[in-house]
């Protein structure tokens, strides 16, 4: 169970990853393999997470052979959070519960909570009161910083290519001026 109210936010989430303003963020994201290695799990894990809907991509499901899931940034965040909440030992069914909240959060929400678990139940802290109130009880607990999570993708995601659902391309990411106009001189 994950105590805490619920916050949303507005659009344009992801607007600070994406050089690119007019791009809207519900357009834009990472494919399957991209997700995997951001994310640090396997293809597996994703699919089996995809297929019954405890990481679900919120730009692009896959529908059919040959279709690519497109994952947004707030997905790989939870994404993220779940392989440290299974690699800590948390059950599948409490992760749900968990995940279930953190979607209805925004990634400015995010970025201030730390999830903790005594290996049952999962909890939402937001202040360091919170956090002093949970330990008070005198049991053994573990602590999942969402913003260093955060840090982390934010940290590699610029090494991955980003996509849109629309199919329009997007510039390479991380390009440096000199490249793009090699790139340039080339195509035009």
């Amino acid at each position: 169970m994950v105590e805490g109210a619920p916050a949303h936010a507005g659009a344009g989430e992801q607007g600070a990853l994406f050089p690119d303003a007019s791009v809207p963020d519900e357009l834009v994201g990472y494919r399957g393999p991209a997700a995997c290695q951001i994310a640090g799990i396997t293809y597996r894990q994703l699919d089996y997470w995809a297929r019954t809907d405890l990481v679900a991509p919120t730009i692009r499901s896959a529908h059919g052979s040959g279709s690519q899931r497109l994952y947004s940034f707030k997905d790989l965040l939870v994404l993220k959070v779940v392989k440290r909440l299974l690699d800590t030992g948390v059950s599948l069914q409490n992760i749900r519960v968990a995940v279930d909240h953190l979607r209805r959060r925004g990634v400015a929400d995010l970025a201030r909570i730390t999830l903790f678990s005594d290996g049952t139940t999962v909890y939402e802290c937001t202040s360091p009161e919170e956090v002093v109130d949970l330990l008070q009880g005198g049991q053994g607990v573990f602590g999942i910083a969402v913003s260093g999570a955060m840090r982390e993708i934010s940290g590699t995601i610029h090494e991955f290519q980003a996509e849109r659902a629309d199919g329009v391309e997007l510039e390479p990411q991380g390009e440096d001026e000199l490249t793009h106009r090699r790139r340039t001189r080339r195509t035009g």
